[in-house]
């Protein structure tokens, strides 16, 4: 069992700052790749960035260049530094964690979101 819990969101003036962290607690052999997702009111949920263990990145082109994903391998902790933001990024933000179990099972989870609100 893996649990994941995120933290750093709230309100947010255009053009501001937040980070958000994800600490991922819990049995598991390894963790593979992590991410964060993002779902608006009324959309589909979406990725925002990923990151490998070895910290290969992938970010989706509505935040390139504003956002920067990274993990701490040993804290077992990701964060995702979010600047410039827009309304637009108005969201919840979801931590995505996926890896091998000690059985040599995948396993995926995710965190219950944080609300990340950018409003004057």
């Amino acid at each position: 069992q893996v649990q994941l819990v995120e933290s750093g969101g709230g309100l947010v003036q255009p053009g501001g700052s937040l980070r958000l962290s994800c600490a991922a607690s819990g049995s598991w052999f390894s963790i593979s790749a992590m991410g964060w997702y993002r779902q608006a009111p009324g959309k589909e949920r979406e990725l925002v960035a990923t990151i490998t263990r070895v910290g290969r990145t992938n970010y989706a082109d509505s935040v390139k260049g504003r956002f920067t994903i990274s993990r701490e391998n040993a804290k077992n902790t990701m964060y995702l530094q979010m600047n410039s933001l827009k309304p637009e990024d108005t969201a919840v933000y979801y931590c995505n964690a996926n890896g091998w179990s000690a059985g040599g099972g995948l396993w995926d989870y995710w965190g219950q979101g944080t609300q990340v609100t950018v409003s004057s």
